[in-house]
């Protein structure tokens, strides 16, 4: 099948202090090789990439149906209303990461954020997309999901994704039938 029939979800979980310098970028690279051959790659878990958003709004691109300035405003709207839904609920999207990712070696949000997005690579932004909503620009797309992987992949996969490239630095028991799941770990335990 070529590329372009190619529709990859981009995940973390168990990130540890190499995810974010070393597997995420990786995968930033096969991200831009798909979107490249025509075909598309779905980063998600809004609350991830929480600091880092301007990495992507720098490089929103779009077309016809996804014009630029919607496609970025759409981008900030999704944060601002995650931040007010932690906020009502007495938290701060700053109080991530996880504790198992501080276990891994994460400190702050920021350096989880920074790894989430090296995900996307480098190519541009076309589209951002409601949670399971269907995706229907090629390239780079967003969707809004929550930062828990097995919420987040259910709404890449009813969003028309076919493979998750997954990565883990502390290991995932994440599996699924619908869109096989690809682990990609950068260190040698």
């Amino acid at each position: 099948a070529p590329l372009s029939g190619l529709t990859a979800a981009l995940q973390c979980g168990g990130s540890d202090s190499w995810s974010g310098v070393t597997a995420n970028p990786l995968v930033g690279q096969v991200a831009d090789l798909i979107v490249a051959g025509g075909g598309t790659v779905v980063l998600a878990e809004t609350p991830e990439i929480y600091g880092a958003e301007q990495l992507l709004t720098c490089r929103v691109a779009g077309d016809a149906e996804h014009p630029a300035k919607a496609v970025g405003q759409k981008l900030i709207e999704r944060l601002r209303w995650w931040q007010r839904h932690a906020a009502a609920s007495g938290f701060s999207l700053d109080n991530n990461p996880s504790p198992g990712n501080k276990a891994g070696g994460l400190t702050t949000i920021y350096e989880k954020s920074l790894g989430a997005v090296a995900k996307a690579g480098s190519t541009p932004l076309t589209q951002v997309v409601e949670y399971a909503e269907r995706v229907t620009a090629r390239g780079l797309v967003f969707m809004d999901t929550p930062g828990y992987d097995p919420a987040s992949v259910t709404g890449q996969l009813a969003g028309g994704c076919n493979l998750t490239l997954f990565t883990t630095g502390r290991g995932s028991v994440f599996g699924g039938n619908l869109a096989p799941p690809l682990k990609i770990a950068s260190n040698s335990a």
